[in-house]
């Protein structure tokens, strides 16, 4: 059945995610603050363009927002402009950014005083998942709202699960994100090894991820790592973002990331040689000058 649904945000990832919902046979409305980039997606698409949030948001059935931080989402939903000052009663709004418990729990209160649903619900899969419609997502929220925007998750999604109330989305982002910036900082130094060594690390790769090694850092990052080549995905700046929140959370619930703290000033060091928008594989750079 189709439905009318906006789409707050079209970035690297939004701009697909959106895609996915239209090509599915749903009715559209995108917003995006930089107007030339929704004029290019209504190109390639099927759908409206609107020119706020709020008359996006306009007798949809679900409101979509991918943003880039808690202050971004905000503008956008309780701003001047944004989405809850024309959102029906009885709509839900699905929040696909990456952004703090804290904030999600803040929209989540202010949508069920109002009258409609609200979830939290970060993607994991990277511009490559996006592009691909085979995101990972991880959703808080009411099992009642869920069931009802679960159909319209999978036109992007390979693999969507409800983690329980509102903020846990984004608390298992925050678990997601801790991992990977240990596996990218672990393959950073076996790969900087196995060079320094003299090994080939295209065999030696072919041959260990086949093994307990394998992860999917070392399956789609080690050619570009090798090559020194990072413009394939997450940025640095995204990933320092997220790391932020999750010792932020770490804190709360202390919970001691002597690693993540540790590699979250790495990624300092990488922001200070340039590689503010490097995907997030270019820890390697740190012994690859």
């Amino acid at each position: 059945m189709s439905c009318k649904v906006s789409f707050i945000g079209l970035g690297v990832m939004g701009y697909p995610m959106a895609g996915y919902i239209s090509k599915a046979g749903h009715n559209v409305t995108v917003y995006n603050r930089t107007k030339s980039k929704a004029e290019k997606w209504i190109k390639e698409f099927k759908g409206n363009l609107a020119e706020t949030p709020k008359e996006a948001a306009k007798d949809s059935d679900f409101v979509f927002t991918c943003v880039g931080n808690d202050d971004d989402l905000e503008e956008v939903t309780i701003g001047k402009q944004g989405v809850y000052h024309s959102i029906k009663k009885g709509s839900i709004h699905i929040d696909n950014t990456t952004a703090s418990a804290m904030v999600a729990r803040k929209l989540y209160a202010s949508s069920k005083a109002h009258g409609w649903g609200f979830l939290d619900a970060p993607v994991s899969g990277g511009q490559a998942g996006a592009e691909g419609g085979a995101l990972t997502v991880m959703v808080g929220g009411d099992q009642d709202d869920y069931k009802k925007a679960e159909p319209i998750i999978n036109c992007y999604s390979k693999k969507v699960k409800l983690m329980g109330p509102a903020g846990n989305g984004q608390l298992t982002k925050m678990v997601n994100q801790i991992c990977i910036a240990g596996l990218v900082q672990g393959l950073s130094e076996a790969i900087n090894f196995g060079i320094n060594a003299g090994l080939n690390m295209h065999d030696v790769i072919e041959v260990i991820s086949k093994g307990a090694a394998q992860s999917w850092q070392m399956d789609n990052r080690h050619k570009t790592m090798i090559e020194g080549k990072f413009d394939y995905g997450f940025a640095v700046d995204w990933m320092r973002k997220d790391l932020k929140m999750a010792m932020h959370e770490a804190k709360k619930s202390n919970s001691p990331l002597p690693i993540t703290k540790i590699i979250d000033e790495y990624y300092a060091e990488i922001q200070k040689m340039g590689g503010q928008r490097w995907d997030t594989s270019s820890l390697i750079k740190r012994f690859r000058k």
